[in-house]
């Protein structure tokens, strides 16, 4: 069995331990100063102090005596010569030219003779007033008189004569004419009579068809279609058109391509404001 330990033998541990740090310590920090002594910047020894050294006052030196300043001399005062004004430039009176004067031109007027001219003879006058009658009427044609009920019997008298002539003698008649007529006419309908001679059978004939409104705008124009229909089954080139409204022949053509115009034509001939009597071709 051991001995407890003696008091102050543990204390003496430690301090021997700390003791050994210490110097272990201050030789490792020799050791580094050694080596690193060249990098360390080693502070100048402060310098010593100055003696303060009393220095006594000069004496004032004597101010030197203002010298008077030179005056001046004055300068050469330079007279500036004049120059003479200029003489004054003799004035130049410039005389105006008249200009020339517009030539103002004479009209002299012809000469008319006094002695009156002869009065051109009397036959020349009445030709001349002539002359210009026609032409007033060829511009202004007179309106055809209307045609009395026994104009137009004896007319119709002499054709049905004609006719029967024509048959009893046997000649072949070429003709093919006719007169239209239009009756119980409406806004919707109408008959077209056509009464004519036909070169087939040789003998006078009537025709009549009925005429409907249809598609076409008014029931003239159903009419006029009709019309140039039958002229166009009997003449589909020219023939001739003996016009009421006229007074006279008038060369018409029933071809397609003169429809325009023949439509026209009929329009005047039946639906103008005043209508005439029936018209025949």
């Amino acid at each position: 069995m051991q001995p407890p330990p003696a008091y102050g033998s543990r204390t003496s541990t430690t301090r021997k331990v700390a003791l050994g740090v210490s110097v272990l310590l201050h030789v490792l920090l020799a050791a580094y100063v050694l080596l690193r002594s060249d990098k360390i910047e080693k502070i100048p020894p402060p310098k010593k102090e100055s003696a303060m050294v009393y220095i006594a006052p000069l004496k004032d030196k004597p101010q030197p005596k203002p010298q008077p300043k030179p005056t001046p001399k004055p300068k050469d005062t330079k007279v500036a010569k004049v120059k003479p004004p200029p003489a004054p430039s003799k004035r130049v009176v410039t005389k105006d030219v008249p200009r020339d004067k517009p030539k103002l031109e004479t009209f002299t007027p012809p000469l008319v003779s006094k002695v009156p001219l002869p009065p051109p003879p009397a036959e020349d006058m009445s030709s001349m007033i002539e002359q210009r009658r026609k032409q007033r009427e060829a511009q202004n044609p007179a309106p055809p008189a209307e045609e009395s009920e026994n104009d137009r019997a004896m007319r119709v008298a002499r054709a049905n004569i004609a006719g029967a002539q024509g048959r009893n003698s046997g000649s072949d008649r070429e003709d093919s004419g006719g007169v239209f007529s239009i009756v119980n006419q409406t806004s919707f309908s109408a008959e077209v009579k056509f009464k004519g001679w036909n070169g087939n059978f040789k003998r006078n004939w009537l025709k009549q068809e009925k005429v409907e409104l249809g598609n076409e705008p008014d029931i003239e124009t159903a009419i006029i279609k009709k019309m140039i229909q039958l002229i166009r089954a009997e003449k589909p080139g020219d023939f001739v058109w003996e016009s009421r409204r006229l007074g006279r022949n008038v060369n018409l053509s029933a071809r397609v391509e003169d429809t325009a115009e023949l439509m026209a034509f009929l329009r005047q001939e039946f639906f103008s404001e005043k209508r005439p009597g029936p018209g025949r071709r």
